[in-house]
């Protein structure tokens, strides 16, 4: 097809102020989620901005505690993972133009009027690893060879039925190839094939089987959590170690793990989305590896800290270990002359040796939580040795495939189920209130779950945002506005923001405190925190919470006719998730809250949106589901007369040997000369070297006026056609301007309906990412 001239529009667009990237397939529209303009319209300024392709395959990756108190939360689990593969693999039926009305295909479609929220996705690998990694050289609480093998899985792939036998591979749960993952394939596309199941009636396919994966994870595994690094390890560390050893004091980091890198391998595919959904009910506890980090670890007390810890705070320069060089520190009486003075086991019980390190150790010994928003942002990482590395999750890990797209960030989600009040990241109704059901989101709409990135970042019940309720600032230590959100190990007091419920002292009856019950007594030898929430168990059971706690008052406790605690457990715990809330408020849009405190488990009908983790799955589902179905433009282009925009859209490749060829494509051409300032820009962006980029081409917008008409008026998914010949390229659609048609643009939220849209072979190319650039005056503000 020979290469038209370039348009009034196109030339208008070397005066750029945007440059967002818009990936596309030849079934999805290319949409931008993020505003065009960020900056007057009178400036010079450029922005460039990557939306990904649509996709077609996902990696789903779980990370499941398996300490002790985490099998009601197991099995709760369980009971929802019939729910998100369902969602993904056999979407809902939705009215396009109310969102609020979705229900599940019958018989495979949509009734009359209804259609799929997106394509249903026919190639997904689910993985699970828990969050044992071991005692880190200690030899201490989690030494695999004095308790149990779970203690440390390692960051390996587990796929497990029982709970207490390593060794008892026939009867756990089959996963593809033996690889240690399941591999959903109904269209037997892969080689070798992977299930084609979803569940029969004699209980085999994908869903009893990752059900039995889940409960499989079990909960005697080390109590010193890693929720954060366990999937770092599988999925990020550029050299995970095989063993780690202490010599000359110092733990060692001994071998590579090969059958990890071999995991990673297979698991892990270059162009897929990539989820990571975590299940906890406490604080990560990702300690350092190597020095002497592992201490925190180990049975015996830690060394005492410097008094400025306690007396300035924990960011003064001095408040440090007295077991270090003091420098310019004055001399410390408390440390004692030979600084071996060592904690009380009041000052270090063993169950609070990740909290509130730098106060009262002097030292800060877990990863930082940047070491993780970089793992899941950035195609560069510093290795442990500090050299920069490729980013596993952004690189190809198998350059002897056919596989050569990689990953952008925005195609990386981390969720959380966390100890945080449902109350508090529930949507909320027109009367205020938390509704798991009927609550509205910020189009207006009563669609009910938990509050999307926008919606927690949002003013709430007075502060700036639900973070500044849930979470605090971390950085400046200022706590949480809700009080159930404290870290600490005595009764805490005040009221929750939003919904008014104030804190209940120990002495207060079990139902006195909605959200957790009420505050209790810790064993202050052994330790403990008190909790963010609470929920009652389906059955009671005689639980390692109530055994032995005789007058601690614990809300999770029938109590005895004399007012004391029973050794019977009627309610499940969660304690504040705050590392992992840090990583998903840091993560802005590839973030996701959930609550692993269950608002119901009594009513489990259909539709009942507020049951178990159905909340947390609709949130993951509805994040996912924008890249899955495509992105829609929040903010508006100004069209000219003709119904086109001063924009240029741009599309980069790999070709063998740099045969690039622009004008032998349908609807391409070669980079005009005024715009090879927009190609250097596409050439400067991080992924382009991972991919390879050497072509770029121009994509035509279309402009003669039949073209563009089909273009905005006809409706997915019948083709664009002129005359019965397709059309090919590029146009802008914006009912709300008279561009096109409602229904053109009908799934995206009500407040962005509009969106650049491809069609023929203007749709990106294999492998290949468009970016759309817009003149100055185009984005209106």
């Amino acid at each position: 097809m020979p290469a038209r001239p370039p348009s009034r529009a196109a030339r208008a667009a070397a005066s750029l102020l945007c440059s967002l990237v818009v990936g596309g397939t030849s079934l999805l529209p290319g949409c931008l989620s993020r505003p065009i303009a960020l900056q007057d319209t009178r400036t010079t300024g450029t922005v460039v901005e990557r939306l990904p392709r649509g996709v077609n395959k996902i990696d789903l990756l779980l990370t499941i505690d398996n300490s002790k108190s985490m099998k009601d939360k197991q099995d709760i689990l369980a009971l929802a993972v019939p729910d998100l593969v369902r969602r993904l693999v056999d979407p809902q039926c939705i009215d396009p133009l109310n969102p609020a009305d979705s229900s599940p295909p019958v018989g495979g479609s949509c009734p009359s009027g209804k259609e799929r929220e997106f394509d249903p996705v026919v190639d997904i690998h689910i993985g699970i690893v828990s969050t044992s990694l071991g005692d880190h050289g200690a030899a201490g609480s989690c030494n695999v060879e004095e308790f149990h093998f779970s203690n440390n899985d390692k960051g390996h792939l587990i796929a497990r039925s029982d709970r207490d036998d390593k060794n008892n591979d026939d009867n756990n749960p089959p996963t593809y190839q033996n690889l240690g993952f399941l591999a959903w394939d109904p269209e037997q596309k892969l080689s070798p094939a992977g299930e084609a199941i979803l569940d029969d009636r004699a209980g085999g396919g994908l869903v009893p089987t990752l059900t039995n994966m889940v409960k499989g994870v079990g909960d005697v595994g080390c109590g010193f959590e890693s929720q954060l690094e366990s999937w770092y390890r599988f999925l990020v560390d550029p050299a995970p170690y095989e063993t780690i050893e202490v010599v000359g004091g110092n733990a060692v980091r001994k071998d590579i793990d090969t059958r990890l890198l071999q995991q990673r391998k297979a698991f892990l595919r270059p162009d897929s989305l990539l989820a990571i959904i975590m299940l906890s009910d406490e604080n990560d506890c990702s300690i350092r590896e190597g020095g002497r980090t592992y201490l925190l670890a180990q049975s015996g007390r830690l060394p005492r800290p410097r008094k400025e810890c306690s007396e300035k705070g924990p960011d003064d320069p001095c408040c440090k270990s007295c077991s270090v060089d003091r420098g310019e520190c004055p001399v410390d009486e408390t440390c004692g002359t030979d600084a071996t003075a060592l904690l009380t086991k009041e000052e270090d019980p063993p169950n609070l040796r990740c909290w509130d390190q730098k106060r009262r150790f002097g030292a800060d010994l877990l990863y930082p939580i940047d070491r993780y928003t970089k793992a899941l942002t950035e195609p560069r990482i510093h290795d442990h040795e500090g050299n920069l590395v490729d980013n596993p999750i952004f690189s190809d890990l198998d350059p002897t495939d056919e596989l050569k797209t990689v990953r952008p960030s925005e195609l990386v989600f981390f969720a959380g189920l966390v100890g945080v009040p449902w109350q508090d990241i529930a949507r909320q109704n027109d009367a205020g209130e938390p509704d798991l059901r009927k609550g509205v989101d910020k189009d207006g709409n009563p669609v009910g779950g938990f509050k999307s990135a926008k919606e927690l970042s949002a003013p709430n019940a007075g502060f700036a945002s639900t973070w500044d309720i849930i979470l605090g600032d971390p950085k400046s230590r200022r706590s949480p506005s809700d009080p159930h959100m404290m870290e600490s190990p005595v009764p805490r007091e005040g009221e929750n923001p939003i919904t008014k419920t104030r804190i209940a002292g120990p002495d207060s009856p079990d139902n006195a405190n909605t959200i957790n019950g009420h505050e209790w007594n810790p064993n202050p030898v052994f330790g403990d925190l008190q909790y963010a929430c609470t929920f009652p168990l389906l059955e009671p059971v005689a639980g390692d919470d109530c055994a032995g706690v005789d007058d601690r008052n614990s809300p999770l406790c029938k109590d005895n006719p004399d007012g004391t605690d029973s050794d019977l457990q009627v309610s499940a715990k969660a304690y504040p998730g705050l590392r992992q809330l840090q990583l998903i408020r840091d993560l802005g849009e590839q973030g996701i809250v959930g609550s692993v405190c269950p608002a119901q488990l009594d009513d489990a009908a259909e539709g009942r949106l507020d049951y178990g983790y159905r909340p947390a799955i609709g949130a993951i589902v509805d994040r996912l589901k924008t890249k899955l179905g495509g992105q829609c433009l929040p903010r508006a282009l100004q069209p000219d007369d003709d119904g086109k925009v001063s924009c240029l859209v741009l599309e980069a490749r790999s070709t063998a040997e740099g045969k690039c060829g622009c004008d032998e494509l349908t609807a391409r051409r070669e980079v005009l000369h005024e715009n090879l300032a927009a190609k250097r820009m596409v050439l400067d962006d991080p992924v382009a070297a991972a991919n390879g980029w050497n072509c770029v081409c121009e994509v035509e917008q279309l402009d003669k006026p039949e073209e563009l008409a089909a273009c905005q008026n006809t409706v997915p998914p019948a083709p664009v056609e002129v005359g019965g010949e397709k059309v090919h390229g590029w146009c802008y659609v914006d009912p709300r301007l008279g561009l096109g048609r409602e229904e053109v643009v009908a799934k995206c939220p009500s407040t962005e309906r509009r969106q650049v849209r491809f069609t023929g072979d203007g749709a990106a190319l294999d492998g290949a990412t468009q970016f759309v650039i817009c003149s100055g005056d185009t984005a209106k503000q």
